[in-house]
């Protein structure tokens, strides 16, 4: 069996990070590679990529119920519209992460969101254009990279635009999650099927200058 893939007690191999826990394993294995054009969905990965900054995704993706409910559901042009009663109900709220400056860099990123979206057509659109060229073949645990060239790209490309907390390494974290590129490792039973579920992916396309 590869490094770094995990036989778990179902009989499904799976990256390792995958089999310590259920929560995990139902993440990996029906969402995390699966490619997403849906604007609510990509925003709200890269919020929560925010959040989980300094801490494990498995304490935001246990809290991800939560902070759909104290975000509106990611949905960009309603959040952009949150104030500063808005930011004290949050610091307030035990079931979410209470951090000043991640919950004000939702809303400030919000408020980015809605201006992309008028200047892009959509975030898909915009996001999906930094896509790398495809790998052949699954990555070893050793090959997996913190971030890439692509994520650095976007994370500079969106602090220009004003955003906040996308420095590159939780940008690719979010490029691996949404799709844009597919790291299960070799091995990982998931990882035929990310690529089944991306070459069956219709791109968005980006808006035409």
């Amino acid at each position: 069996m590869s490094d770094g893939v995990v036989l778990g007690e179902d009989g499904v191999t799976r990256c390792w990070w995958a089999d310590s826990a259920p929560d995990y394993r139902e993440y990996h294995d029906r969402e995390w590679g699966f490619p997403v054009a849906d604007d609510a969905r990509l925003f709200e990965k890269l919020s929560l990529e925010g959040f989980q900054s300094g801490l494990s995704w498995l304490t935001i993706l246990r809290k991800r119920e939560a902070f759909r409910r104290a975000f509106a559901g990611f949905d960009f042009n309603r959040v952009s519209r949150f104030g500063e009663r808005d930011v004290e109900r949050l610091l307030g709220d035990a079931s979410i992460v209470r951090h000043r400056g991640k919950i004000e860099a939702v809303i400030n990123n919000a408020s980015r969101a809605v201006e992309m979206v008028q200047a892009e057509g959509s975030l898909a659109a915009f996001l999906w254009q930094f896509e790398p060229t495809p790998r052949a073949g699954g990555l070893s645990r050793e090959a997996i990279e913190a971030h890439t060239e692509e994520s650095r790209a976007l994370a500079r490309e969106l602090k220009r635009r004003g955003w906040r907390f996308v420095g590159p390494t939780t940008v690719y974290a979010f490029m691996q999650a949404m799709g844009l590129v597919n790291d299960h490792l070799q091995g990982c039973a998931a990882h035929a099927e990310v690529e089944r579920a991306r070459a069956a992916f219709t791109r968005p396309a980006a808006r035409a200058a």
